[in-house]
């Protein structure tokens, strides 16, 4: 059985990048105050005030359910309900943490075709009830890039942040890929945040390369009201704060936030090219992110994962997932596609 050096199955298997690691050395000397009261997280504040150019609360979480689950819960009452895509993560992998911190906010759920909500659901969802009996809706939650690995354009998140003000609904963004689709738009951090009408952004590091470590992120500053309570309360609140605030300092002053999503993202583009070629392979799904979503045989999957490597089918589709990160090399990708294109007659 070959074992791979580098599996395909998650973003989160690769390291911590140079830039992230030499960032936590560097404030690893003497002492520090503590939760947050430290130089380097209010640097790191800064920073991403800049890449954003705009005022904006910051805050760093350990994950990114906390982010998530704590950042929706500062927009909703519990009488609330929260529109998402079917496929959302808030939905299909928080374990219920998004009702649980919210004290029992409704998420409904809405289609889309490639992970991308319909707007126009979601406005269906929004009207057709208004009686005291349905969960208000108050927050609209989209995912950048989507979870089959779409980007929502500069236009859509437009359009999404126009709907949500028309509907008096908050606009919440779900980012632990933001950089991988800031990276594939090649646009300004402002165009798809504040500028579309984006209330609320978490912010993911660490699918691009941190050890550990959110960015939740205020543009409507008024509903960060003691959030910072809310990050204690969950258990949030790092005493040793420099260490997850560093990171961004690191990887924002160096360029590799978003070097090393462009670097995922075009080994994923590599990856569907070359399986395109391979019969009875699939692309199911634009690559326009670090995702490869994949339709083929059942048993060709399995002789895949008899093979040693790692990767997941999706859920409910059973369409394999290949998730590329800032550590895939061009050769990891030839051996997987060697493996497909030897495997795929003989299944």
């Amino acid at each position: 059985m070959s074992h791979p050096k580098n599996q395909f199955a998650s973003d989160n298997y690769a390291g911590i990048c140079p830039e992230a690691w030499d960032a936590m050395a560097e404030v690893n000397q003497g002492f520090a105050n503590a939760y947050g009261n430290d130089p380097w997280t209010a640097k790191a504040c800064n920073l991403l005030r800049e890449f954003f150019e705009t005022e904006c609360e910051v805050f760093f979480v350990f994950n990114g359910t906390a982010a998530n689950s704590l950042s929706l819960a500062s927009l909703c009452q519990s009488y609330h309900s929260i529109i998402c895509h079917e496929l959302a993560h808030i939905e299909t992998d928080e374990c219920g943490a998004i009702e649980f911190f919210s004290n029992g906010t409704k998420i409904l759920l809405v289609p889309g075709r490639n992970g991308k909500i319909d707007l126009d659901e979601v406005e269906n969802t929004v009207n057709r009830r208004s009686d005291i009996h349905y969960p208000k809706p108050k927050v609209l939650s989209l995912t950048q890039a989507t979870e089959v690995g779409t980007v929502y354009s500069v236009e859509e998140m437009i359009k999404a942040g126009e709907t949500a003000k028309r509907l008096s609904m908050k606009l919440q963004v779900d980012g632990a890929r933001f950089a991988n689709a800031l990276a594939s738009l090649q646009v300004a951090p402002k165009e798809l945040t504040w500028k579309a009408g984006v209330d609320v952004l978490t912010f993911g590091g660490t699918k691009n390369g941190m050890t550990v470590g959110e960015a939740v992120i205020f543009f409507n500053r008024e509903l960060a009201q003691e959030f910072d309570y809310r990050c204690k309360q969950a258990g949030q609140l790092a005493s040793k704060m420099r260490f997850l605030s560093a990171p961004w300092i690191g990887m924002l002053k160096s360029g590799a936030l978003l070097g090393n999503a462009a670097h995922a993202n075009r080994c994923a583009r590599l990856l569907a090219e070359k399986l395109q070629a391979v019969p009875g392979v699939k692309i199911m799904h634009p690559c326009q992110a670090n995702a490869v979503f994949v339709q083929m045989p059942q048993s060709l999957i399995e002789a895949l994962q008899k093979k040693g490597w790692m990767f997941y089918t999706f859920i409910g589709s059973g369409h394999a997932r290949f998730m590329c990160s800032w550590k895939t090399t061009e050769q990891d990708i030839d051996l997987l596609v060697a493996d497909i294109t030897t495997l795929a007659p003989s299944v």
